[in-house]
């Protein structure tokens, strides 16, 4: 890649920090770099100010808008191409803060949902906030593409929350795991063929713990997008 063709992505992150980290190493990976200068050049900031999407969603907490935008602005005056978050539930947002912005914010959802398409996947379970549940912006993305999307009940979705609050967020590895592997052994025998990490605490989980189920990675799919839309699509232009 000559440096006249080099994309700056532009992350918002933050949400949460680990989450960032991992985007951000799924895009150096994906990247067919030989030395240090054909990488892709990338500006984070990771805003820890940014409030919690699902307390907005749910509780009528603070809306994290303003800080998305204020992050967004911050990366495209640092040189940003394109933009990226580091979070599912704060794709609710997006149409809220897209009009702030004069370069493109890939959707992360959306991009999940047409790699399952592609992948030919008719049923999927969704492991995610109860925020991103309960706003449906995977339902929805999902429905444009013909996919069933499986949830989990009540209890198994306080499992899904307590992997994510009080395990990866607040970086334990001590957490009972039992409760989640069910709640995902739950949703496969209920005829997901995969499971979606909604949360982008979750791949950090599965990494942790090393489990073998079936799973579409929002984060790593959002990574190739990054990385065709900088890299590939340059080429051709």
């Amino acid at each position: 890649m000559k440096q006249s063709e080099k994309k700056t992505v532009g992350i918002i992150g933050g949400m949460g920090p680990l989450a960032t980290c991992d985007l951000m190493e799924k895009i150096i990976r994906l990247t067919k770099a030989r030395t240090d200068q054909e990488n892709l050049h990338l500006v984070v900031d990771c805003n820890t100010d940014i409030p919690d999407r699902t307390a907005a969603i749910l509780e009528h907490g603070a809306s994290p808008v303003p800080q998305l935008v204020r992050s967004g602005i911050k990366l495209q005056g640092m040189g940003a191409d394109v933009l990226v978050m580091s979070c599912n539930t704060a794709h609710y947002f997006y149409d809220n803060i897209v009009p702030y912005f004069d370069i493109p914010l890939l959707h992360m959802i959306r991009e999940t949902a047409k790699h399952l398409k592609a992948q030919e996947i008719q049923k999927a379970g969704l492991l995610a906030t109860s925020g991103t549940l309960n706003c449906g912006v995977y339902r929805e993305a999902m429905k444009r593409e013909d996919i069933e999307l499986l949830t989990p009940d009540g209890e198994d979705q306080e499992a899904v929350m307590g992997m994510i609050y009080q395990g990866v967020k607040a970086g334990r590895t001590d957490l009972d795991i039992r409760r989640f592997e069910r709640a995902m052994e739950k949703l496969l025998e209920r005829g997901a063929e995969v499971l979606i990490l909604g949360c982008t605490e979750l791949p950090v989980a599965v990494s942790r713990y090393g489990w073998d189920y079936p799973v579409a990675d929002p984060t790593q799919i959002l990574a190739e997008s990054v990385v065709h839309y900088c890299v590939e699509i340059a080429e051709i232009l």
